[in-house]
């Protein structure tokens, strides 16, 4: 399934007529796909905001690590957050990823759950533990595995993949 693409105007290059709103409209058949300039965003270690709906009916926002693989979104979460609940409750998230060095250069990623992934599942546990690992390794930069696990439990990892609804991008960096 094709990812749709909606580019915000910017004024990168000066005002313009109809600034501020969507400009081309495109389709992408996956992440890897996307114009470099926002592909960036998703490559480099930019931490992403998500925002779920929680038991109250409001937005919730928080600072996760993210992923991708082809046209999916992946989000490793503990288990015992209460993201989790949510996120099975009202399958719908957007993610946004700002570019540190320049706010005006962002992708903001609609998804829905379309999978959830256990760590204990026999079958692709070790992928749960593996995708954390990864993310480790993107986002501080040091050897070994996901070490940020509670010490008080036994923590264990859900990994949600999640497909893609739309995406909106703005800017350059």
């Amino acid at each position: 399934m094709a990812i749709q693409v909606s580019n915000v105007r910017d004024v990168a290059d000066g005002t313009q007529a109809g600034q501020f709103e969507v400009g081309d409209r495109s389709a992408v058949p996956s992440f890897d796909d996307l114009d470099p300039v926002y592909k960036h965003l998703l490559d480099e270690p930019i931490t992403a905001v998500i925002a779920v709906i929680g038991k109250t009916g409001r937005a919730n926002l928080t600072p996760v690590w993210f992923d991708y693989e082809g046209d999916l979104v992946l989000l490793n979460l503990a288990s015992h957050r209460k993201k989790v609940d949510w996120l099975r409750n009202n399958p719908q998230a957007t993610f946004m990823l700002m570019n540190p060095a320049n706010p005006y250069h962002w992708m903001s990623i609609k998804g829905t759950v379309a999978r959830e992934v256990h760590e204990d599942d026999p079958d692709e546990g070790e992928r749960v533990t593996a995708q954390i690992d990864k993310m480790w390794a993107k986002y501080i930069q040091q050897p070994g595995g996901y070490a940020l696990r509670d010490p008080d439990r036994d923590e264990r990892r859900v990994l949600f993949e999640f497909s893609v609804d739309s995406i909106a991008t703005f800017g350059r960096p």
